[in-house]
């Protein structure tokens, strides 16, 4: 008998979010949460601030009582299935953009403050940037989760694959940038080796126009599932595949953090 190898069948939801409509954006996800259990998905991921789109208005979409949270803690429980989702969370004179895991049973996996707010649009006017990483394990596979704008920033994906085998990209990345996009997400499960899930929202939100491309990528760079331009469910059956391309490939057996590090402080 050969070793077990532990899968998890994924689904990323990419969605057409009403702007700043929580209400109406949260029946919708009734429906896609309904159609990835249908469809024998163990986790459902959506795209960032799932249920408001990115926006500044912060009096708007912000909570205090975790009103979503228990909306998809309940969904959850109904249908079987794991959830990921972003929200606003209400911290007084500035909010933070999270984005919470819930499994099938209702409970909280994990909950990201997103550490990098996107100063070039003025989410950090609004939004304080978090200070940890997060992970937690599904079917026994490890998993952390970002948000948008921190897939530019490598130092975090590195520090994060150090025990994931997954990263989850939660985003709403406008079309105008999906070079960018594309390029830096083979980039992250390349140099990390690790399975890059990247869920966006797609269509015009907030007067900006996003084009989906929602993916998953594996540890050698390449694309296993991906859809762009309209609204979807991406599936895909995930081994807890990737210390095989480790062992295969063993790049981060060599690297030298201790000197990267004297590097940084010589050169502020």
């Amino acid at each position: 008998m050969g070793n077990h190898v532990n899968t998890i069948k994924i689904a990323l939801a990419q969605t057409r979010i009403v702007w700043e409509d929580k209400e109406t954006n949260l029946k919708r996800a009734q429906m896609h949460v309904k159609e990835a259990s249908d469809h024998g998905a163990h986790i459902l991921f959506f795209p960032e601030m799932s249920f408001t789109g990115f926006s500044m208005h912060t009096k708007r979409t912000k909570e205090a009582d975790q009103t979503t949270i228990e909306y998809m803690k309940s969904l959850a429980k109904t249908y079987q299935m794991g959830i990921g989702f972003g929200w606003v969370k209400d911290c007084g004179v500035q909010c933070e953009n999270h984005y919470t895991v819930i499994d099938s049973y209702g409970s909280t996996l994990s909950d990201y403050t997103k550490i990098h707010p996107f100063s070039y649009s003025g989410e950090d006017q609004y939004f304080r940037g978090g200070t940890a990483l997060t992970n937690f394990a599904y079917n026994g596979i490890e998993i952390s989760t970002f948000l948008c704008y921190d897939l530019r920033f490598p130092e975090i994906f590195q520090a994060a694959s150090k025990k994931a085998k997954v990263i989850v990209l939660a985003a709403n990345w406008p079309a105008q940038r999906h070079r960018h996009w594309n390029t830096l997400l083979r980039a992250r499960a390349i140099e990390n080796q690790v399975y890059l899930l990247a869920v966006n929202c797609v269509g015009e939100c907030g007067r900006i126009e996003y084009a989906g491309e929602s993916c998953i990528i594996n540890p050698d760079g390449c694309v296993q599932a991906y859809l762009s331009g309209q609204e979807g469910i991406v599936y895909f059956d995930l081994l807890d595949d990737v210390q095989q391309f480790r062992d295969a490939f063993p790049i981060k057996q060599d690297r030298r953090e201790p000197l990267y590090q004297q590097f940084m402080t010589q050169l502020t």
